[in-house]
């Protein structure tokens, strides 16, 4: 099954070239990551009924922007590295400000496609989630499911930006329609799988938490590296006809 494939193929890109995807990413992710780690340092603050003082104001503000420019510039980093060979030379990959903004750019183009297409689909499922309650987890999983669907159709034109390439969404509608099963596959899988990973948290799902935090560091750089591994996938396979091993 093709959509297995790409997946374990997405998988194995991050597991085989650990180093250069730590180099790619960690310091980056770490700025990232850097909300989540000013909360468990704060959780002793305490507010109202003990939960942790967030950070506010402008140095959230900063937070957030850091967040989002390093998480561009890992994943465009990856992109490059697994589709021409671009190392990075020490523990901060090459700077691509061009091909960062682009990538930011149709990153909002395609969060704002996915929502409507999510939001005409919405009104179906909970019609008949109001008609037929049992129906209703299955329903919401099938909604994630299609945001899913639609991310991995359209998101070719992702990679395409990190290497300052042309596509639109209907040449990577178009690129995809040739196994449009193994997208379906595919999104099941990463969602199934980001679903399953998270289970373990349930256990201790404390902010101040050492066990949780480290946890959930470590998962979601997993969960970063092997999502833009599965776009690069992608776009190596349906646009630059690439095998998929």
């Amino acid at each position: 099954m093709k959509g297995w494939r790409i997946f374990v193929h997405s998988l194995r890109m991050v597991v085989d070239n650990i180093g250069t995807a730590l180099r790619v990413s960690l310091v980056l992710y770490l700025v990232q990551a850097a909300s989540q780690i000013a909360t468990y340092l704060h959780a002793d603050d305490g507010g109202p009924g003990g939960l942790p003082v967030p950070v506010i104001g402008l140095p959230a503000l900063a937070l957030v922007v850091l967040a989002v420019l390093a998480s561009l510039w890992i994943a465009v980093a990856w992109h490059r590295f697994v589709l021409t060979g671009e190392e990075p030379r020490g523990w901060l990959p090459q700077w691509h400000g061009g091909e960062i903004l682009g990538y930011f750019g149709r990153s909002i183009l395609i969060g704002l496609v996915i929502f409507l297409g999510m939001m005409v689909s919405a009104i179906p499922v909970a019609l008949v989630g109001a008609a037929v309650p049992g129906l209703a987890p299955i329903l919401v999983f099938g909604l994630v499911g299609l945001g899913g669907y639609l991310f991995f159709r359209l998101g070719l034109i992702l990679p395409a930006s990190a290497l300052g390439e042309k596509l639109t969404l209907k040449q990577a509608w178009r690129a995809t329609a040739e196994d449009e099963g193994a997208v379906v596959t595919l999104a099941m899988l990463v969602i199934g799988g980001s679903l399953l990973v998270e289970l373990p948290a349930l256990i201790d799902d404390s902010a101040g938490s050492i066990v949780n935090l480290v946890y959930g560091l470590v998962i979601n750089w997993f969960a970063t590296m092997i999502g833009i591994s599965v776009l690069t996938s992608l776009y190596g396979h349906f646009i630059e006809k690439r095998p998929i091993d």
